[in-house]
């Protein structure tokens, strides 16, 4: 590519949406970083890989790259991929939605604290019953 033509593509606004962390759902559980390098490393410098090896998070990953022009090249891409029969489903990261599970989790362990201290055992009994 052309330096006149990268730089105009520089110059281009983006959404605000668009982001340098990719959240990659939809992987194969067997899936290694090294391939997800190979992968990912095609459409620009990446700082780093985390790959999902809890229950939780098997099959999902988050891609960091340098540059956020390399990361909307990467989604452009490499979303609906097909990777060992698997269709990759690449959004980008948006921290208030993973912000609103974590802190629904912390809510749900303080419910559980508190249902422990108080002796409930967190059924839904009807009204006036007991």
């Amino acid at each position: 590519m052309s330096a006149a033509l990268q730089a105009q593509q520089r110059v281009r606004r983006l959404p605000p949406e668009v982001n340098r962390i990719l959240y990659v759902r939809n992987l194969p559980f067997n899936i290694s970083a090294e391939e997800l390098y190979s992968l990912f490393g095609k459409y620009g410098a990446i700082r780093q890989i985390r790959v999902g090896n809890s229950k939780e998070t098997r099959g999902t990953a988050y891609v960091v790259y340098e540059d956020i022009y390399d990361a909307k090249t990467a989604v452009d891409h490499l979303s609906g991929f097909n990777v060992q029969n698997r269709y990759l489903i690449i959004l980008y990261y948006n921290a208030t939605r993973h912000k609103g599970k974590l802190s629904l989790k912390e809510q749900e362990a303080e419910l559980r604290r508190m249902q422990e201290k108080h002796g409930v055992d967190g059924e839904q009994r009807p009204a006036g019953k007991k």
